[in-house]
């Protein structure tokens, strides 16, 4: 049961990033508000390596693979190493987008998974249910975050007007 509703979130979540990423240059891509901030760019291609090094990868560690070595990421750090906001929008959207069709597809063939089944290291221990459910609340985070970076582009290209009639942000 619990599995066909984190499904349904992240197929969800998948098609409200895609909107949240629809009609944007590179150029607005690449701006962040703040210097500490991330830029629309830099969340697409965190999502792309999180999809493909991270969420899947750590899901079927946890369901198939618990005699192999956890596979170590490092996200921050990728932001720079990476150069992510170096990267071509466009393609980083497709990316994502592709790898998480992937995930979608393979995640199909894991109805009938035991979601209790549970890794558990010297720093903890971690169920593949915790799992899905962490990618799915992943996707939210980030959510909230185009959110508010579309909030700062409508404040740009509105300008020179005043959006304050608008609401409190």
């Amino acid at each position: 049961m619990i599995f066909g509703l984190l499904y349904v979130e992240l197929a969800t979540s998948t098609e409200m990033i895609r909107t949240l990423l629809s009609g944007v240059s590179q150029e607005e891509a690449q701006e962040r508000p703040s210097e500490d901030s991330w830029s629309m760019l830099e969340v697409t291609c965190h999502l792309h390596d999180e999809e493909r090094d991270d969420f899947r990868e750590h899901l079927d560690f946890v369901l198939n693979r618990q005699n192999t070595e956890w596979h170590r990421i490092n996200p921050p750090q990728w932001v720079t190493e990476r150069k992510y906001n170096e990267q071509n929008f466009q393609t980083m959207r497709e990316k994502f987008f592709e790898e998480r069709r992937k995930s979608l597809e393979w995640l199909k063939g894991l109805a009938d998974t035991d979601w209790d089944k549970t890794y558990t290291s010297p720093i903890g221990s971690m169920s593949a249910g915790e799992m899905f459910a962490s990618w799915v609340a992943h996707d939210n985070l980030h959510i909230r975050q185009l959110v508010e970076l579309r909030r700062h582009r409508i404040e740009n290209i509105t300008k020179p007007y005043d959006i304050l009639y608008a609401g409190d942000w």
